[in-house]
C-alpha cells in the first residue's frame, strides 16, 4: 500500500513533494537581522533532507520585533540582501520549496539566548523596551512593555506588509504568519495578554481584529500562498482555547489563508500541559474537521509511522518536525525506507542507498 506521507499536496496553489513540513526553528545566529554562515550551511542542509516543504525561522519584521538580539530579521535592505544569499545558495541546490514565516515577538521581545539564559535584556545590556497589546510584562519581574496606540499599530502593520513584499522579491514560495508561542499576534488574540478596551480588545472578535488585519496586509503584499501558525491553546484556565482557535481559522479561511499550523502555550509561564507524542494533534484535528482549512500538526512527531497514521486517518493534512529533524536531518529519507515510498535526494547521495534498501530515491 502506498504511503499517504509520501503523496503530493497543495498549499494555496504550491504543490508539495510530499506531507513532511520542517518546522521554523529560530537559531539565533543573526547579526543585526542578518543572515550570515551559519544560515548558509544549516539551510542548506535542510534543503538534502527530501521534506516537502522547509519553513525557515522566525524572521523579525522590525528590530523591536526580535526575540533576541540575534534573531533573523527582514525589515532592511542590508538583512534582505543578507537573506538574498541563503536563498541563492539553497536554490542552486533543492528543489524544495522555501517558506518565511514573519513575525514579531511583542511582549517576549529583547532576551537572552536561550543557551544563555533567556532572561530579560534591558537597554543597559543591549535590549530595549517590548511593544504589546496592554502594559503587561510575560515575567512578573520584568518591566511593562509599552502598550501599542494607534500609530503603533499602524507601523507594525506596515511593517508585515514591507517584510512579505521582501519575501515575495526574495522568490519564496509561500510565507507564514506568526500568531503562536505568546509573540505579539498571539497576544492580542488571548484575553490573558489583551485586557484593551478598544476595537483591538474586549471581545473575541476584538481581539482578533489586529492579527487578521495582519494577515490580509501580508496576503496582498505577498500575492502567493499564506500560511499561519497558531498555538491551539494556551495550556491557561481562562485563556486562549481551542474553540476560540476554531473561530479563528474559520475567519483565516475566509482570508484565503493557505493553512494553519497548530502548535500550543508560550503565552504564559503559568501554562500546565503533559507532553507526549503528538500531544497537539487533537487539536490540528478538531480545526480540520471544523473548518475544512488545511492544517498542519505538530508535537513530539518523531517516529514514521506515528506520521503516517496522523495523515492517512486524517487528523492533519502534513506534520511538521522541528527539533526532531534538528536531530537527524535525514529524518524524511528514512521515512521513505520505513515506510516503502521513494524521497527526493542529491544524485551526488544516491550511492549512500543502502544495500537493503530498493529504489529509496527518486
Amino acid at each position: 500500500m502506498s504511503s499517504i506521507l509520501f503523496s503530493p499536496m497543495d498549499i494555496g496553489g504550491l504543490t508539495l513533494a510530499n506531507r513532511i513540513v520542517i518546522a521554523p526553528m529560530c537559531q539565533y545566529s543573526a547579526s543585526e537581522g542578518r543572515a550570515g554562515d551559519w544560515h548558509q550551511i544549516h539551510y542548506g542542509h535542510l534543503a538534502f533532507s527530501g521534506a516537502g516543504l522547509l519553513i525557515m525561522e522566525a524572521t523579525a519584521v522590525a528590530p523591536e520585533g526580535r526575540i533576541s538580539p540575534f534573531d533573523l530579521g527582514i525589515w532592511s535592505d542590508e538583512a534582505e540582501h543578507a537573506l538574498d544569499r541563503v536563498v541563492r545558495s539553497v536554490r542552486g541546490v533543492s528543489r524544495m520549496p522555501l517558506s518565511l514565516q514573519l513575525g514579531h515577538a511583542g511582549r517576549k521581545a529583547s532576551h537572552a539566548r536561550p543557551w544563555e539564559g533567556g532572561g530579560f535584556l534591558g537597554p543597559d545590556k543591549g535590549g530595549w523596551r517590548p511593544v504589546a497589546p496592554s502594559g503587561m510584562p510575560f515575567e512578573a519581574d520584568e518591566p511593562a512593555p509599552q502598550a501599542l496606540d494607534e500609530a503603533g499599530l499602524a507601523r507594525i502593520k506596515t511593517a508585515f506588509r514591507d517584510a512579505a513584499k521582501r519575501a515575495a522579491k526574495l522568490g519564496f514560495d509561500a510565507v507564514e504568519v506568526h500568531a503562536a508561542h505568546g509573540y505579539l499576534l498571539h497576544q492580542f488574540l488571548s484575553p490573558l495578554s489583551n485586557v484593551r478596551t478598544d476595537g483591538y480588545g474586549g471581545t473575541l472578535a476584538g481581539r482578533m481584529r489586529f492579527p487578521l488585519e495582519v494577515v490580509e496586509t501580508v496576503r496582498e503584499a505577498f500575492g502567493g500562498p499564506v500560511g499561519v501558525r497558531i498555538s491551539g491553546t494556551d495550556w491557561v484556565p481562562g485563556g486562549w482555547q481551542v474553540e476560540d482557535s476554531v473561530l479563528f481559522a474559520a475567519e483565516l479561511k475566509k482570508r484565503a489563508c493557505a493553512y494553519v499550523h497548530v502548535s500550543g502555550g508560550g503565552l504564559s509561564p503559568l501554562q500546565t500541559l503533559r507532553t507526549g507524542p503528538g500531544y497537539q494533534i487533537d487539536m490540528a484535528d478538531t480545526i480540520r474537521r471544523e473548518t475544512g482549512l488545511r492544517t498542519i500538526g505538530v508535537g513530539l512527531i518523531t517516529e514514521p509511522e506515528q506520521a503516517e497514521t496522523i495523515v492517512a486517518s486524517g487528523q492533519a493534512d502534513l506534520v511538521a518536525l522541528g527539533r526532531a529533524m534538528l536531530y537527524d536531518p535525514r529524518w524524511p529519507w528514512h521515512a521513505a525506507a520505513r515506510l516503502g515510498a521513494k524521497v527526493d535526494a542529491p544524485p551526488q547521495y544516491w550511492r549512500s542507498q543502502p544495500y537493503v534498501v530498493k529504489g529509496l530515491f527518486g
